[in-house]
């Protein structure tokens, strides 16, 4: 597992894609909506102004037609908050008009806008009614305009589809407006779930650099401290095996830095840890005549068929776990007259077993557990390819670490 990166991730792509969208349908239109209903409600009362007069009957006050436009236009302004109210304003100030005899205004077709905002504010209970009450109006305005030849058939029908169409087309924004607010949501949704899953991604990346850190400086560290030991107690009576300790030492040391180095290289580089140099199954020969040197009275045994190929992460567990297990022999079983490592191949499964008859250290190996470090560790790793661990003081005496790891299992993890 590398670095995550935003720009390697196609999702996060889509997801930006997606809020440029959203933010393209929300653009200065609705931002500045004010500005726009103020300059419709200007334009529609100034374009009705000077032909008003015309439809005014002889006998009323020459300024109704004036007031009856401002009612038809003025309420407009607050349709984004009180849309329904809007609209019975807009009608009411419509029946007046019928009621004085006024005839069809151009400010009359606030009374489409205002059905429009009903239809794409409200739920469809709310638009049916107003868009058949709009009908009703737009009947009893026009057959006495089609009676006095005024208006035509045709010209009546146009104006009632004109009502159908306006609240169709209002019902119609208000379904995408819903639709948008539903991708707004997963949008964030999804945004937040990348997050969460970033967060986690990391924190296992500092997890699994934090267990190998752990196993290759308990593991080298440890060894470089008691062959410095031994080659000072081996300075004065014995030269050349002190000379011999410190050439080890020089050698140990190099392979922990390099150890760090490839681990610390993949927090810098973002580079894949699988693709990296790994101890594996090969090198724990080494591994053991290693311990033996420090003091160890190790043994490796490794049975079955090794299978055609066994995944990198698979090899590094086993490798791991048999490193620690024996550490963990050296600094707290220093009694332990021997330890033996067995390593059982099968076509599915690798087991591990690994057995001393030391003593132990059990106030130790319980503070162990509890700071998450050394046996847990183990735990962890053997349980992040879906294997099983177990630990623990055998009744005859000595200490025993087990552990099974599923080939399978470890094949889909690098998968």
């Amino acid at each position: 597992m590398g670095t995550l990166r935003e720009s390697d991730s196609p999702p996060v792509q889509g997801l930006w894609n997606a809020r440029q969208r959203l933010d393209k349908n929300t653009g200065w239109p609705t931002k500045r909506v004010r500005l726009i209903d103020t300059l419709i409600v200007t334009a529609v009362f100034t374009y009705n102004l000077p032909i008003q007069f015309a439809s005014v009957p002889d006998e009323l006050w020459s300024g109704t037609g004036v007031l009856v436009s401002a009612a038809l236009c003025l309420p407009y302004l607050l349709r984004l908050h009180r849309p329904v109210a809007v609209f019975i304003l807009t009608f009411a100030a419509a029946l007046v008009q019928l009621l004085l005899g006024v005839e069809l205004l151009a400010a009359d077709v606030m009374l489409l806008l205002a059905l429009y905002n009903v239809a794409s504010r409200t739920r469809w209970t709310v638009a049916v009614p107003a868009t058949l009450a709009l009908l009703a109006w737009s009947l009893t305005a026009g057959l006495p305009q089609v009676s006095q030849g005024f208006l035509s058939i045709g010209e009546l029908g146009v104006l009632l589809l004109a009502v159908v169409w306006v609240c169709t087309w209002g019902v119609l924004v208000r379904t995408r407006r819903q639709y948008m607010d539903v991708l707004r949501s997963r949008t964030e949704q999804l945004e937040r779930e990348r997050d969460a899953e970033s967060r986690a991604a990391a924190a296992k990346e500092r997890t699994r650099i934090a267990r190998e850190i752990h196993d290759v400086v308990s593991h080298h560290v440890g060894a470089v401290g008691i062959l410095a030991d031994g080659a000072a107690a081996k300075v004065a009576s014995d030269p050349e095996q002190a000379r011999t300790s410190m050439l080890r030492v020089r050698d140990t040391s190099r392979r922990a830095l390099a150890e760090m180095r490839t681990m610390l290289g993949v927090l810098r580089d973002g580079e894949d840890p699988e693709a990296l140099p790994q101890p594996g199954l090969d090198q724990l020969d080494a591994l053991v005549a290693e311990f033996r040197t420090l003091g160890v009275p190790a043994e490796l045994t490794i049975r079955g068929e090794r299978p055609a190929e066994i995944p990198s992460g698979i090899k590094l567990a086993v490798y791991r776990v048999v490193q620690e297990s024996l550490t963990n022999v050296r600094k707290h079983a220093g009694d332990a007259s021997h330890a033996a490592v067995s390593i059982t191949l099968t076509l599915n499964e690798v087991h591990i077993e690994v057995d001393d008859d030391g003593c132990g250290d059990s106030d130790h190996a319980e503070s162990d557990v509890h700071s998450g470090r050394g046996l847990i560790g183990m735990r962890e790793r053997v349980h992040a390819y879906g294997g099983r661990f177990d630990a623990g003081m055998k009744p005859a005496g000595g200490y025993q670490v087990r552990a099974q790891l599923p080939l399978r299992s470890g094949q889909e993890e690098q998968t």
